[in-house]
């Protein structure tokens, strides 16, 4: 068994997710996790830059410098409550901050969180830049949670995990393990509610619960040729985003936040529909698990599908993606290939990230 802490700062750009797993050849045991929230002055830079045309190099290597002391405290408040040293740890697996993720053809992907600054102050070795050799190799460089679902999951097989964070993205665990992105998770609710109500998340649902949904603002939406492409695909704010979706401001904002709702839920049900036939059992995590409204949307989007959270089967859905990068990490360090060629397009298996010594 070894000790490793995976770090994910997600789409939604709320907060560092921060977790202390205990992982062996074929278990992995969550042993703590916290989450160190982002100010909003913060969460607002991260999603504007994310979309920004012009970026200034003194403006990126400041947010860089300030993810990796977020990263750096959220490791040390974690062993903290752990009560465990840092030399007791094997690894660090950083996902870090998603500047830009552009797919294949010519495709990169872009994070921040200095490696060097969270391996020297942690006094761990960090494995970071993960997605990277992924996309050399010809692949998405995204999903990657999938070969994790897989790890944890293989059990419960056939069945379908969505993660629901800023981009949505499914795992259908079967005799061909499928993933891609599915379009939009909480990103542009988010946006939305920043935008109108100056709060980071619509919680619980209860704004886009009191509109109605715009159905054809709705269809013109889920008519973007991303949903009808094949996989592997990969996407981000750069392709869904408020400003890629037209003017909206002049309708009534609780009908917009109504309509981006039923959206993420509709676009995730396609996915399933379509790639998940043999699944009737449909596990969520990610942040969106706590909206409400949007389950009892993608339950309706699904009646014939057991739809529940991953907790149902032992996995906290607050953690799967940070326990996801922690797994990683252990596989890098130990040599092992982390990403499923069947799930990115990769030409073969790769080893991932790179290695920053403590």
């Amino acid at each position: 068994m070894a000790l490793c802490i995976g770090l994910m700062s997600g789409t939604s750009a709320d907060g560092m997710d921060a977790c202390l797993v205990d992982i062996s050849n074929d278990s992995i045991k969550l042993v703590a996790a916290i989450c160190l929230n982002y100010p909003h002055d913060v969460t607002r830079r991260l999603r504007d830059i994310a979309l920004s045309e012009r970026l200034l190099v003194n403006d990126i290597a400041t947010l860089d410098q300030q993810l990796a002391s977020y990263a750096v405290s959220a490791v040390q408040a974690l062993l903290k409550k752990a009560n465990i040293k840092a030399e007791d740890v094997m690894v660090i697996g950083s996902h870090g901050h998603t500047l830009r993720h552009q797919a294949q053809p010519n495709g990169f992907s872009w994070q921040l969180g200095n490696p060097s600054y969270i391996a020297e102050h942690c006094r761990i070795d960090c494995v970071a830049d993960f997605r990277r050799r992924d996309i050399a190799a010809g692949g998405q460089g995204a999903p990657l949670v999938p070969a994790f679902h897989q790890f944890a999951l293989k059990q419960l097989a056939p069945c379908a995990v969505v993660n629901i964070g800023g981009i949505a993205n499914i795992t259908v665990v079967d005799d061909v393990l499928i993933g891609f992105d599915t379009g939009p998770g909480n990103a542009l609710m988010d946006e939305w509610c920043l935008q109108n109500w100056n709060t980071v998340c619509d919680q619980g649902g209860n704004k886009a619960a009191s509109g109605q949904v715009i159905e054809d603002l709705l269809d013109r939406w889920l008519a973007h040729p991303y949903f009808s492409a094949p996989a592997p695909k990969s996407t981000g704010r750069e392709l869904f985003n408020l400003t890629s979706l037209g003017e909206l401001n002049h309708y009534c904002a609780e009908d917009i936040a109504a309509t981006l709702t039923e959206f993420t839920a509709r676009s995730i049900a396609l996915a399933v529909t379509h790639f998940a036939q043999n699944c009737r059992h449909v596990m969520i995590c990610g942040g969106g698990v706590h909206n409400a409204n949007l389950m009892h949307r993608l339950s309706l989007a699904l009646p014939t599908h057991k739809i529940e959270s991953t907790s149902e089967v032992g996995i906290d859905p607050d953690w799967m993606e940070a326990m996801a990068f922690a797994w990683l990490g252990w596989r890098t360090i130990n040599g092992l290939p982390g990403n499923i060629p069947s799930v990115t397009g990769a030409a073969g298996e790769r080893i991932l990230g790179g290695i920053y010594k403590a």
